[in-house]
């Protein structure tokens, strides 16, 4: 070997072994950064822990068994109900000849643009006892109305709203689905609804899963929607005892509504592994069409059905509210102010600026390394994203109340006043419940880049930091973009804990919203419900937006 080759030999040594030690260095970060933000929710077992046996004697206790009963029972029949709904709707738009397809593609999806606490306001005031049905049938002799409170209502409510989850993911399986498997089985002699159960169901039951467990982990950590509908779940119990002084009992109560929601995980990582009968095949892609013949139009009263009472409802509700007035609207300093919705964008914007820089190290890392470190880093976070909002917040302010006095006496800084119920703290919470969603944007986004362009440039003599900047961010932008703008939105219609974490006196819309809520001004609620409305129909332009088919 001559000098010069040796000398080139050395260097590419060399640049290996700088390589390397970046990636070691990228790995420990992100798994520090990892760990930051699960260790919150760890210290509820602290907490738990500090009760000694009476732990177990109130995690069993008969009020607590009872709470639990009926929050999995609410979780079942929504997630039961929303796989119904939303199949039957995918299978509509995707595979039925429906006249003008797209519009009711985009009408079923719509409910994810309202939060379905604001459904539940509109439910409560079209069809409560006072409520607007009410007052049309007095007229005609009836005085009474069947009462919308309670767990139907909650269960109708919370399926109307989450429906569109299995609808989307089943509806993307389907758009994905090999159809020459499917004429396949009818050549042999198999009826359509065989066809359906043999053929079709296994491939897209991934995709049903998928939705299904979005469906059960939104109705297990909501809390407005069963508050309202007067049905008391275990979210609406925590935040009962912990607003009685039992931060431990409410820590306990924690733990199992995340026992609960570890099981859901599992049932559904079981379900969504595609073992029996999902698998490929080099046909052509696309769902079969389906003729509906004389059920082609009755078929249609469904979605529109569906679309009358999510959307049309509640925007209704609400610009009449917005028309109407009213009084009361100044009493108890109860004005709506657009400093609110200053406070939710600028809250809302830090988490997604954070969150981002937060998710690029963990995402870029996953992407290009193999290892178990890389990989723990980048599931790790997803322990908060399936974290509801009033357990995550319960966790922050313990350990805060907790771990921030030792530290302060250690330090002499008063970190508990810099910390505790203040924007930083807040922003953390947001970060630590929506920064997986910038994760999953932004791997998927550096997964795509062609590593032919970064090994040029690093050929070119150009170091990984100036390669980064100059080739791999510009390629990924638009899934940092989209994961920003994911957790702008999901920021903005947060309601337990921004409830929980805020400022003393610091107001958001949905903060807003809930005060005006309890104090039972509804009517005030109009302009923020209007605005949160609007705002989440983006998420809804971003999905649609991606989706390929009709």
């Amino acid at each position: 070997m001559n000098g010069p080759e040796r000398v080139r030999n050395a260097a590419k040594r060399g640049t290996g072994d700088r390589s390397h030690a970046i990636d070691v260095s990228l790995t420990l970060l992100a798994a520090a950064i990892a760990a930051v933000l699960v260790l919150p929710i760890g210290w509820l077992v602290v907490d738990a822990l500090n009760l000694g046996t009476r732990a177990a004697e109130l995690a069993t206790a008969s009020s607590t068994v009872s709470v639990l009963i009926r929050s999995v029972a609410l979780v079942t029949v929504v997630t039961v109900a929303s796989i119904l709904l939303g199949v039957a709707l995918a299978v509509l738009t995707v595979q039925g000849d429906l006249p003008y397809s797209r519009f009711w593609t985009v009408l079923c999806a719509l409910p994810l643009a309202v939060p379905s606490y604001l459904g539940a306001f509109a439910f409560v005031s079209a069809f409560g006892p006072n409520g607007e049905l009410a007052d049309l049938l007095a007229p005609i002799g009836i005085d009474a109305v069947p009462s919308v409170y309670g767990f139907a209502g909650a269960a109708f409510v919370l399926t109307l709203y989450t429906y569109p989850y299995v609808f989307l993911t089943t509806r993307a399986s389907l758009l994905s689905l090999d159809g020459t498997l499917v004429e396949a089985g009818q050549t042999l002699n198999s009826g359509r609804w065989e066809a359906f159960r043999r053929i079709t169901l296994p491939q897209i039951l991934p995709g049903i899963a998928a939705g299904a467990l979005l469906v059960a982990l939104y109705t297990m950590a909501d809390f407005g929607t069963p508050n309202i509908m007067r049905v008391e779940v275990f979210t609406q119990f925590i935040y009962a005892q912990y607003n009685a002084f039992a931060r431990d009992y409410a820590a306990v109560l924690s733990l199992q509504l995340l026992a609960v929601t570890a099981v859901v995980l599992a049932i559904e990582s079981r379900i969504g592994v595609d073992e029996s009968g999902a698998y490929e095949s080099s046909g052509s892609r696309g769902a079969l069409d389906v003729d509906l013949g004389v059920w082609r139009y009755p078929a249609l009263l469904v979605p529109v059905l569906v679309g009358v009472l999510s959307i049309a409802l509640p925007v209704a509700i609400f610009g009449m509210w917005l028309l109407q007035g009213g009084p009361g609207y100044e009493a108890g300093r109860m004005a709506f102010s657009w400093s609110y919705g200053w406070n939710s964008a600028n809250l809302a914007l830090l988490a997604a600026a954070v969150s981002v820089l937060v998710a690029l190290p963990i995402a870029i890392n996953s992407a290009r390394s193999e290892s178990r470190l890389a990989t723990l880093a980048d599931r790790a976070p997803y322990v908060g994203y399936a974290t509801p909002g009033i357990v995550l917040a319960i966790a922050l302010l313990s350990f805060s109340l907790d771990v921030l006095p030792t530290v302060a006496d250690l330090t002499g800084v008063d970190v508990v006043e810099t910390f505790y119920k203040t924007v930083p703290m807040l922003v953390f919470a947001y970060v630590v419940r929506f920064m997986p969603q910038a994760i999953g944007s932004i791997r998927t986004s550096t997964l795509q880049v062609d590593q032919h362009l970064i090994e040029a440039a690093q050929t070119l003599g150009r170091s990984r930091l100036n390669t980064f900047r100059t080739v791999t961010l510009p390629l990924i932008l638009p899934g940092v973009a989209a994961g920003a703008a994911l957790v702008f939105l999901t920021t903005m219609k947060e309601l337990p804990a921004t409830l929980m974490l805020r400022p003393l006196g610091f107001d958001t819309l949905v903060t807003y919203i809930w005060r005006v809520k309890e104090a039972g001004l509804y009517g005030q609620a109009a302009v923020p419900a209007l605005v949160l409305v609007a705002i989440s129909g983006l998420s809804m332009a971003v999905i649609l937006a991606q989706e390929t088919g009709d």
